[in-house]
Order: structure tokens, then C-alpha cells, then sequence
């Protein structure tokens, strides 16, 4: 009977505080570089929810430690709905790749919603002598160790997808991580790193000016976004697909009221028209999930790469 009360105290406290909430500034930590994904649509989400609910959405950059810094920092954050993390399949990754870091994604946060997801692109600096993917996988495998490519750092989508097509094309190709993918980026277009894999909203300008060259998108189609580049799959590498995806999480022990409050308002920006248009120009796609049916896609997505990290042997650099 006590065990009752005691809940039922804490549901009409939680109820009450989704009533006020929010009644101050909300922060989103972005545990990965300006400039980036993440970064970008964590800005965008934010704008809009600061629109609907009357309070500023901050976005705040953590980069560091493989996203595990800024991550840190929420989950041990009060859980009260006034810290939210922006994370990615960098974070369902690291539940293998960095079994250590002091926090449990599934024990010490808890999920609200996901946000987006879109293919990346395999692009090469202009110096680079390979004009299509399969000209750049034979300059690769005819010079072992040589090439090498940036990432945002370990662990992350840009990682992922990089390791899976060393392990899928059977090349030797060296990682350099960057605390972001702007700097990545910025190494890649300055020709002090060969390749990346980048999504493809933050480097599809680049690859039009002609600063870069295209040789492929991660995706199981082509990208509506670049209907003319191929995928990795058709370009030589059969069966590859990587992606990015997006989500938005807050310190376990927020209250279930809150978190329902977040997941409407956020899905409510996920469905409206102008998001879905302006997104699907980038190539990105809204997710948009109840915070149930998003938390068993981060079980399964943890489960799914660790059945790649194993595969690979891919580990912190």
C-alpha cells in the first residue's frame, strides 16, 4: 500500500511539472563539434520548440572523448527535463566500443524520441587520382597504408562507415579522428587527409564546387539530393549501407510526463510539412517515434553494432 501512495505521489508530481514545463531556459547538449549534424539539427529543433513552448531551447557543443564528454555531463544532469543530449549512433556504438565510460546509455538516460536520419557521402579531396570508387578502392589496395581518411572522432557514424568499407572492400586505409566534422572536413578539403565519409546535407556543397569529388552515397538508393553520384553498393562494393541518425535523450529519472511532453512537441516539428520538405532537400528524413518504440530501436541498434564492432575489430584509436 505504501509502495502505491509513493507512486502515485510521484505521477501527480511528474503530471504537475509536464503542466509548467517549461518554465525556464532548456539546455540541448550537442556532445559533438560546431558545424556538424548534429549540431545543425540540434539548432533546428530547438528554434522550433522554443517557438511552441515559450522558453529558449540553448544548444551547447561538448565535443570530446568520442561523444562520451557531453554525454556525461547530461547523464549526470538533474533529471528534471532542463538538460536534453542530441545524440547519434556514435552513442549506441560506444555501448561496445567504450564499455569503461562512466555512464550506461540505456540505464542513465532515457530516450524521448528520434529525430532524423540521412545517407552520407564518400568524397575525396580534388588531388586524389580516382575519378570513381572503383578507381580510388584499386589506388588503395595498390598503395596499403597509404590513404587515409578523417572522422569526427572514434565511434562515430563517419568511423563507422569508414571502417565498414575497409572491412567490406578489403583495403587498408588509416584512420585519422577529428574532434568534429567541421575540422574533418577542413582537413579534407586543405589535402592533408585522402577521404571522409560525411553526411551528405553538411558536404554536398562542397562536392558541387568542384573542391571535392563524389564517389558514392552510404544509402541502399541513390540520394534525391545527388540522383547522379552512385551508391557504394553499385559502385563496386556490394551489400555496404551506412547511415546517420539522430535522437534526443534526458537524464534517467525525468519524470514520464515530461519526456511525453518533449516527444509531442518534437514530433509535432517532425511532421509538419515545411520540416519534411526542407529536410528531404538535404537528405534528411524525420523519424519521429514514441519513446517506447524508441527505446527498443536503441536496444536493436546496440545490438547491431556490436555484432559490426566485433566483426571489424574496429577499436578506440
Amino acid at each position: 500500500m505504501l509502495r502505491f501512495i509513493v507512486l502515485l505521489c510521484s505521477l501527480m508530481v511528474g503530471a504537475a511539472q509536464a503542466q509548467t514545463y517549461p518554465s525556464r531556459s532548456v539546455k540541448i547538449i550537442v556532445p559533438f563539434g560546431a558545424g556538424g549534424s548534429a549540431d545543425v539539427y540540434a539548432r533546428f529543433v530547438g528554434a522550433r520548440l522554443s517557438d511552441a513552448l515559450g522558453q529558449p531551447f540553448v544548444v551547447e557543443n561538448r565535443p570530446g572523448g568520442g561523444a562520451v564528454v557531453g554525454s556525461e555531463a547530461v547523464a549526470k544532469s538533474a533529471p528534471d527535463g532542463y538538460t536534453l543530449l542530441m545524440m547519434s549512433n556514435t552513442h549506441t556504438v560506444n555501448e561496445t566500443l567504450i564499455p569503461k565510460k562512466s555512464y550506461d546509455l540505456m540505464k542513465d538516460l532515457a530516450p524521448i524520441t528520434g529525430v532524423n536520419y540521412q545517407d552520407l557521402m564518400l568524397a575525396i579531396n580534388a588531388e586524389v587520382p580516382a575519378n570513381n570508387l572503383r578507381e580510388f578502392i584499386a589506388l588503395a589496395k595498390k598503395s596499403p597504408g597509404k590513404l587515409n581518411y578523417a572522422s569526427s572522432g572514434p565511434g562515430t557514424p563517419y568511423h563507422l562507415a569508414g571502417e565498414l568499407f575497409k572491412s567490406m572492400a578489403g583495403v587498408d586505409i588509416v584512420h585519422v579522428p577529428h574532434k568534429g566534422s567541421d575540422q574533418a572536413r577542413a582537413a579534407l578539403l586543405g589535402h592533408q587527409v585522402d577521404m571522409m565519409f560525411d553526411a551528405i546535407s553538411t558536404i554536398v556543397s562542397h562536392t558541387r564546387s568542384g573542391k571535392l569529388r563524389a564517389l558514392a552515397t552510404s544509402g541502399k538508393t541513390r540520394s534525391a539530393v545527388t540522383p547522379d553520384v552512385p551508391t557504394v553498393a553499385e559502385a563496386g562494393v556490394p551489400g555496404y549501407e551506412a547511415t546517420i541518425w539522430l535522437g534526443l535523450m534526458a537524464p534517467a529519472g525525468t519524470p514520464r510526463p515530461v519526456l511525453e511532453k518533449l516527444n509531442a512537441e518534437i514530433n509535432k516539428v517532425l511532421a509538419a510539412a515545411d520540416v519534411k520538405q526542407n529536410w528531404s532537400a538535404q537528405g534528411a528524413v524525420p523519424m519521429g517515434m514514441g519513446i517506447d518504440q524508441f527505446d527498443k530501436f536503441l536496444r536493436e541498434d546496440i545490438a547491431k553494432w556490436a555484432a559490426v564492432v566485433k566483426t571489424t575489430g574496429m577499436k578506440v584509436d
